[in-house]
């Protein structure tokens, strides 16, 4: 994934959860921000930040925020992202051999989940999560409750007892970390809801991405620690 047109900036401010104050080459500026989640570790006063440029007349910001250095390590926080790299990583055959069907954003009853894939006979449903947050060299999700992300754990459980494969992969926006765990601290109900999901049979991956200042793309699996 490649985002043309990126500038650096520095982070000032974030007056709501949509835009950031940012200073670019000594002016102050607006962007929105493309990560509605706290972020509160990364976007501190101070932090140098990466931009994308937007040349749309029908902007009400000329720039996006999509990445963070934390110390010497960028992480992309565009949360769009995640589900981008992931179906170019779908599409390149690296995650499952033998594709010959991928959908996103399938309908399954009542559930919408990011991917539908057929490989080989195989039926797969297939919820990706976006994580930003590193603490002390593990990646961690979520960084706040998500009600939304146990309901999501429980229809992938209710896709195996019908018969298909469900996997839950975390795309892990950054390089370097040791492992991904379920961020307890933050909320018990979904690193529960995550190791009963794993108990039903729904397959749980995290994979690592190499960030630069203007490309995203998944690098290889890490480790996957359910506590």
């Amino acid at each position: 994934m490649i985002y043309d047109n990126t500038a650096a900036g520095i982070f000032l401010a974030r007056p709501n959860r949509f835009i950031a104050h940012v200073e670019i080459d000594g002016r102050i500026a607006v962007a929105h921000v493309k990560n509605t989640g706290r972020c509160k570790e990364l976007l501190v006063p101070g932090a140098r930040v990466i931009l994308h440029k937007q040349d749309s007349p029908a902007r009400k910001t000329p720039y996006d925020l999509i990445a963070v250095w934390k110390g010497e390590r960028l992480i992309n926080i565009d949360s769009q992202a995640p589900n981008k790299v992931f179906w170019d990583y779908l599409q390149s055959g690296r995650h499952l051999e033998g594709i010959i069907c991928i959908k996103a954003e399938a309908k399954y009853g009542n559930s919408r989940f990011d991917f539908y894939v057929e490989a080989e006979g195989r039926k797969i449903f297939i919820e990706v999560k976006g994580v930003t947050l590193e603490e002390g060299g593990v990646a961690l999700f979520p960084d706040a409750p998500t009600v939304r992300g146990v309901k999501h754990l429980g229809e992938l459980a209710r896709c195996v007892r019908d018969g298909y494969e469900a996997q839950v992969v975390f795309v892990i926006q950054m390089r370097d970390v040791e492992y991904f765990t379920p961020n307890n601290k933050m909320h018990l109900a979904f690193g529960e809801a995550l190791i009963a999901a794993k108990q039903t049979g729904v397959k749980v991956s995290a994979l690592d991405c190499v960030v630069t200042e203007n490309s995203l793309s998944i690098s290889e699996a890490i480790p996957v620690k359910l506590i």
